[in-house]
């Protein structure tokens, strides 16, 4: 049943959205924490129609969005214990799980690994396509390989032009940054790419399986977000202590963390981690077509609050350097 809070609008374009994700063509896709490049993740060729717009290479594997839980075994070939604790606390939300793939689940998702990434998305807009659609869409962020990730649907336009003819509208996206990943394939959990549900949350909810969690040193699995260069500005970007900040410049710009300092040119961000992360990105994207040729952030406090916005700043600035 759709959800009653849709409009006439939104609707009609949900199934112009679920007849071309059935022509197997990619769209973009709202979600609570980037905007998706999605598609079909049982259609081999729509899938590496995702691939080829990213230009992702075919070894870096996709997540998997689903309606709801119960069609985790339609993904999945096993479902743990802590998979289903973890998806009643979690799920709708920014958390994905690694699981043990499903022999029907193509290559093309998976980058030839045994496992798949599945998650089950909280926006509205997200939930009521994939009830409609009624099968899991693979959904990587909806912007170029390695580059910043789009939090609304004019960075997803910017982004693919005429190449991507139909993206979802749902606003601003609420949480900002990638969702945290969870591998639940091996016998110990472990968290591989952090997020805004953090390991101390993940580690309370599976507290009564008497299950330790670990962090993603020596991670033998390839998943989403992990490479050093990620999430880039083309800018060179640089993280800086407010005192070290380099005086102003007309050629520099600062991300700052809660006022701008005086004289500097740039954007100021919450000075707390769910309205920075909210804001994140956006920010990004209006410093890096600013035309400065430094874009200088101020580095957040070194909290376990803030550990998932120091991994995609640390990444973004590594992946700066090669532009």
């Amino acid at each position: 049943m759709d959800d009653p809070a849709l409009t006439a609008a939104e609707s009609a374009q949900l199934d112009a959205a679920v007849a071309a994700l059935q022509r197997g063509e990619c769209i973009g896709l709202p979600t609570e924490t980037v905007y998706g490049l999605a598609a079909d993740a049982l259609n081999r060729d729509a899938v590496r129609r995702i691939f080829a717009l990213k230009g992702r290479p075919a070894d870096h594997p996709v997540i998997v969005h689903l309606p709801d839980a119960g069609s985790l075994t339609r993904y999945a070939r096993e479902v743990p214990p802590a998979a289903l604790v973890l998806a009643g606390k979690f799920w709708p939300g920014p958390l994905t799980l690694i699981l043990k793939r499903h022999p029907k689940v193509p290559d093309e998702i998976t980058g030839g690994q045994d496992t798949v990434g599945i998650r089950v998305p909280a926006h509205r807009l997200a939930r009521a396509l994939l009830q409609r659609f009624g099968r899991g869409l693979a959904a990587p962020s909806a912007n170029r390989f390695g580059r910043i990730s789009p939090t609304t649907a004019a960075h997803v336009r910017s982004e693919f032009g005429d190449q991507v003819p139909l993206v979802l509208d749902g606003g601003a996206c609420q949480v900002g940054i990638e969702s945290t990943i969870v591998d639940l394939s091996g016998g110990t959990p472990r968290v591989l790419r952090p997020g805004m549900i953090s390991s101390a949350q993940i580690e309370a909810a599976l507290a009564d399986l008497g299950t330790p969690v670990i962090g993603s040193a020596n991670a033998q699995i390839r998943a989403p977000g992990l490479l050093e260069k990620h999430y880039a500005p083309r800018t060179a970007m640089r993280l800086s202590s407010r005192a070290a900040l380099a005086a102003p410049s007309a050629h520099r710009c600062v991300l700052a963390l809660g006022t701008l300092p005086e004289g500097h040119i740039g954007l100021a961000l919450p000075n707390e981690p769910v309205g920075y992360a909210k804001g994140l990105y956006a920010a990004l994207r209006t410093l890096d077509e600013s035309g400065a040729s430094l874009i200088e952030v101020e580095s957040p406090p070194d909290e376990d609050a803030w550990r998932a916005i120091h991994d995609r700043l640390k990444r973004a600035a590594a992946g700066s350097s090669q532009h």
